[in-house]
This record gives C-alpha cells, structure tokens and sequence, in this order.
C-alpha cells in the first residue's frame, strides 16, 4: 500500500480533518509508541499503519 492510499483510507474512514489529527496526534502502542506520520516517516510499511489504526479505533473488518 502507498502512503497516498493510506491518506484516502483515513480520510474516508474518519474525514479529511479528524483524519489527519489522527494521524498526527494519536500515539499507538502497536506502532512503538508512534504517530501514524511517525512510523510513516520511519519508513514503516504504510499497510502496518493502517491496520493498527484500524485496531485502535474499532474499523469493522470489511473497511479495512
């Protein structure tokens, strides 16, 4: 998964706004105590972001 893609996920998951806040602000233990935009920049597969923020926030299975 490109990183483009997990930003339309987000985006249609939690709305352009929330979404990027998210990903900003919200620390995830799965991520190494991370952000989203952390673990992206570290170079973490943009796919393992997207399903511990999937888990964080309860994504049913068939939006993931």
């Amino acid at each position: 998964m490109r990183i483009t893609m997990f930003r339309k996920l987000m985006a249609g998951e939690f709305g352009q706004v929330r979404a990027e806040m998210i990903a900003h602000d919200h620390v995830l233990s799965s991520l190494g105590g991370r952000t989203a935009d952390e673990a992206l920049e570290a170079g973490t597969e943009a796919k393992e972001v997207w399903v511990a923020v999937c888990e964080a926030f309860d994504v049913p299975e068939n939006r993931r």
